[in-house]
């Protein structure tokens, strides 16, 4: 919704899991003509490194009016090197929850320029997506851990240049548990848009527990009313 993808913008999730961030854009757009369907096709992007994800993400596609996913790709997106991307590659909306919490394995950080080389995957991501969004009309929504916001090194120049380059216009800190049982880390969603004039102010959000709630969990999950 933040967002708020249109029919006929590209739109990329660089590591889309089974497709449910994908599969919520395609349902925002809400196609009704079979062109609408040609435009999903050809726009709607996503890769996964790991193969049964893969297999569901190119599934739940099919399930959603995409008779043809090939733009659904088995992959890790961090292999290609940085600077192999042109404009033609570069997408009007990345919507990703990346992996974080863990690294890459040896030289995939040789694929990056000098300033972003790490081997910690969401710093990696981080420093793609911004590469990979259009020049006047990308905008983002990426999920992060509070490591990326308050960490320093690599982070910092990463975030030096989101701020300098983009309107990091929004931060919505979410509680722990949001995403349990695969993590306990502590969570941000970030929404950010290309911008030559950089950031000027952001507004930041932490979102609480509904009362009642000590923790979320898979019977009892963060709902959109809570937004």
């Amino acid at each position: 919704d933040m967002v708020d993808p249109k029919i006929g913008e590209s739109i990329l999730d660089p590591a889309c899991g089974t497709g449910g961030f994908l599969t919520c854009a395609i349902n925002h757009l809400d196609p009704k003509s079979t062109k609408d369907y040609g435009n999903l096709q050809k726009n709607i992007h996503g890769v996964e490194k790991k193969p049964l994800p893969h297999m569901l993400a190119v599934t739940n596609m099919m399930l959603h009016g995409i008779d043809t996913p090939v733009n659904i790709r088995l992959d890790n997106t961090l292999a290609r090197p940085y600077i192999s991307y042109t404009d033609k590659d570069r997408k009007d909306i990345i919507i990703t929850n990346p992996p974080f919490g863990g690294v890459e394995e040896d030289g995939i950080e040789s694929n990056m320029p000098k300033k972003f080389q790490t081997r910690e995957t969401a710093d990696l991501f981080m420093a793609l997506i911004m590469n990979l969004l259009k020049r006047d009309t990308g905008r983002a929504a990426v999920v992060l851990p509070d490591g990326f916001l308050f960490g320093e090194g690599v982070k910092t120049t990463i975030k030096e240049e989101l701020l300098c380059d983009f309107n990091l216009h929004t931060i919505v800190r979410l509680p722990n548990g949001v995403f349990s049982p695969y993590t306990s880390i502590a969570t941000n969603i970030l929404f950010f848009e290309r911008s030559a004039k950089g950031t000027k102010e952001i507004w930041f959000f932490e979102h609480p527990y509904p009362e009642g709630y000590k923790s979320y969990s898979r019977t009892r999950p963060l709902t959109i009313e809570e937004f």
